[in-house]
């Protein structure tokens, strides 16, 4: 039988040693090989293979350290557990222990260090890169974050020395020299691409002073390094698919490049046909481009590819859950956040209200048939609440403040809460380019104003109807009547000071109506709204995502240049 890693440089390559028998290849060249072979074995869904090959030398090479805790650190990302997190941070801590015993102990000058100490430097970086990544996965709010800002701040100093390196004239490149490029480009890119997205006053107290990292930089070091067929290609690769399918919405404003994801998918899904990872990036293309039906059956080729690993099949559960949300099959979307509720640790809470979110949109025969009540699933909420490092989840701490108001004998219903809560994952971009959809969604939000119309004011009365104005000025704007959405942003903001609970309303009408304002070619009065949907509120529901948002809207409002106008490696911090 072949070596797996056959079929892996189909797509990678070996970028590394050419020709030459095993004894004349180095140690770091050989870990490499094994660890393009366990990559390899991973992404055909063989993952304790994979982990086992690892396992072995995870003590002794800094290759396979890193790999092994990657591949954690993937399944952590999966799951949300904390467990999981746990055990990837500290693993990924010890894979950082094994790539320093390899560094060079003096200071740093490229001339005096062998090919195996620049790749322990570029490992060490990588592993502080990832378990920052984790500190963000646990804590949106970014407290974890920036607590952790040296850690940053290292591996942004080494990667940028890296980057000097390859740069300069008198560099020797050694046998495995695509493999050293490949994990600079991987580091400089991401560094790069996460900085253009922090808000401000995030990088204010990462202490980065009047510096921004440059997205369209990063983006291409990325797409350098996914297509030059080395071990970080499929790094770079999941990178740049994450922020065009996923980072780009949920802390964007939607402006990731299909195209560009489908093209960098395309040899990866040829290759591995069955690969989990790549049917859930299919999927997930196809539910952007609004094709829900393909979406959904590409999901569930995800789940039926492989039993081992359930946590693929909890992500495809999450995406299910809202391409029936979009289609307006409530039930279906019923069915896959019950299934998360009693699979899946990550959120409870935020389960629990998506349950009950659904059964509120049926009737009242209709729920009878799943055998719970929506009441008592929102008075659930709050005591489902959970703690990742020490923190409450944004989405929780939303869930709860909503379902508060069923902790009464006689509550008064939330409108539309599945149409709320599209919004907080930004799902209108999704639906936005597909009229048939859009119009769908504008159709159930007028039968809930119809019903707000006609009950006895209350004390949400004015808050339901903002929520019932954004998500219709939403659709209304996706449908091209523009005028008719600026009415619906403007009364929002008319409302402030009448707004009792959803204080989030405001800035994010003020988003929205910023967002509007650019389509329009209004580019001063879009600047002005943002800055004050920025500047003027705080402490509200989902406040960090609502900031990414409106760092990505001045991004776009103010061209693609960082502060200092430069990408942000030859800048300094």
């Amino acid at each position: 039988m072949q070596p797996a890693a056959c079929s892996l440089t189909g797509v990678m390559g070996r970028g590394g040693t050419e020709g030459g028998d095993m004894s004349e290849k180095s140690d770091l060249s050989l870990a490499l090989e094994d660890c393009m072979v366990a990559l390899d074995l991973f992404l055909q869904n063989d993952f304790e293979g994979a982990l086992s090959r690892l396992r072995t030398r995870t003590k002794d090479s800094m290759y396979h350290a890193l790999t092994y805790a990657t591949i954690l650190e993937m399944q952590a990302m999966m799951t949300f557990n904390p467990e999981d997190i746990l055990t990837a941070g500290n693993t990924m801590k010890d894979a950082q222990a094994v790539c320093q015993r390899f560094r060079k102990k003096s200071s740093f000058n490229s001339k005096n260090f062998t090919e195996e100490e620049l790749h322990a430097e570029v490992c060490y970086a990588e592993c502080l890169l990832q378990r920052a990544a984790l500190t963000f996965l646990q804590d949106e709010n970014m407290i974890s974050f920036i607590k952790g800002g040296i850690k940053v701040r290292n591996s942004y100093q080494i990667y940028k020395e890296l980057h000097t390196v390859l740069q300069s004239s008198g560099f020797a490149q050694g046998d495995n020299h695509g493999h050293f490029e490949g994990g600079v480009k991987l580091g400089v890119g991401a560094f790069n691409l996460m900085l253009s997205l922090l808000p401000t006053r995030t990088l204010r107290l990462l202490e980065f002073v009047g510096f921004s990292g440059n997205k369209e930089f990063g983006l291409h070091q990325l797409q350098e390094g996914a297509v030059e067929h080395t071990f970080r290609s499929f790094l770079c690769n999941m990178l740049l698919l994450c922020y065009h399918t996923f980072m780009s919405f949920i802390l964007g404003t939607g402006e990731g490049d299909v195209k560009d994801a489908e093209k960098l998918l395309q040899p990866y899904l040829k290759q591995y046909p069955k690969g989990s990872i790549f049917l859930f990036f299919a999927g997930r293309i196809e539910e952007i481009k609004g094709n829900l039906d393909a979406a959904i059956k590409r999901f569930e080729e995800c789940c039926e590819a492989q039993q081992h690993w359930k946590q693929f099949h909890h992500m495809c559960y999450w995406e299910l859950m809202w391409c029936f949300t979009y289609k307006r099959h409530w039930k279906m979307a019923y069915f896959y956040a019950d299934l998360l509720s009693k699979e899946n640790a990550w959120s409870k809470a935020t389960y629990a209200y998506m349950k009950a979110a659904y059964l509120s949109m049926l009737s009242p025969e209709d729920r009878q048939t799943f055998g719970e009540s929506e009441i008592a699933l929102f008075r659930q909420v709050p005591g489902l609440k959970q703690k990742i490092a020490g923190k409450s989840l944004p989405t929780e701490k939303f869930a709860i403040r909503k379902a508060r108001r069923y902790n009464v004998e006689r509550p008064v219903p939330l409108p539309a809460p599945p149409l709320e809560m599209m919004y907080i994952w930004n799902g209108y971009t999704v639906i936005g380019k597909h009229k048939d959809l859009t119009e769908g969604m504008l159709k159930t939000l007028e039968e809930e104003q119809q019903k707000l119309e006609t009950h006895p004011r209350t004390d949400f009365s004015i808050d339901d109807q903002c929520v019932i104005s954004l998500l219709k000025g939403l659709c209304l704007k996706h449908l091209g009547h523009q005028e008719e959405a600026e009415h619906y942003f403007t009364l929002v903001l008319c409302n402030e000071t009448q707004i009792k609970y959803d204080h989030y309303l405001v800035p994010n009408a003020l988003l929205e109506h910023g967002l509007l304002c650019l389509e329009q070619g209004r580019r001063d009065e879009a600047v002005k709204l943002l800055e004050t949907a920025k500047q003027n509120y705080k402490n509200y529901s989902m406040e960090s995502r609502t900031h990414f948002r409106i760092q990505a809207a001045l991004h776009k409002a103010r061209g693609p240049v960082g502060v200092n106008g430069e990408p942000c490696v030859p800048a300094s911090p």
